[in-house]
């Protein structure tokens, strides 16, 4: 069955489900404070195994990022993923000043938009929003 749970997300969760999928690796301390600065954090447990796991970063005001969302390569396609992103949608829903408008933004990997955009994300540029961009500050 599956288990959402919400602010849970520890260090080895963490940094074993990003390098399940491959992603780069990080260092303790890297890890330690992007969990300790996240705004919320989201786990997806199938018989009490963590499979799954989201993150939002931002300001909780005016703009939020989702900047994780892993699910383990053996639990691909079961609704997980889904599941963890309607629990950061709702999230990010429930920081919103009334009247107001809240911008969830995310970057997603080469191929991936179509899922997200089920949720009502849009691939940039637009007529109105240029593209994404990103730079890697690193030890050249």
């Amino acid at each position: 069955m599956l288990r959402i749970e919400e602010n849970t997300l520890d260090i080895n969760t963490y940094l074993n489900l990003r390098a399940a999928v491959g992603w780069k690796k990080l260092s303790e301390e890297q890890a330690i404070k992007a969990l300790k600065n996240s705004i919320y954090t989201v786990t997806a447990t199938i018989d009490g195994k963590v499979v799954g796991m989201g993150r939002m970063v931002g300001d909780g005001a005016v703009i939020c990022y989702i900047q994780d969302l892993v699910v383990h390569p053996s639990y691909q396609k079961l609704g997980v993923g889904e599941a963890l992103m309607k629990s950061l949608v709702s999230f990010a829903d429930s920081l919103r000043f009334e009247g107001t408008e809240l911008m969830l933004c995310l970057m997603c990997a080469k191929g991936r938009e179509g899922f997200y955009e089920k949720y009502g994300f849009v691939a940039r540029p637009t007529q109105n929003l240029g593209p994404g961009m990103i730079m890697y500050i690193n030890n050249k």
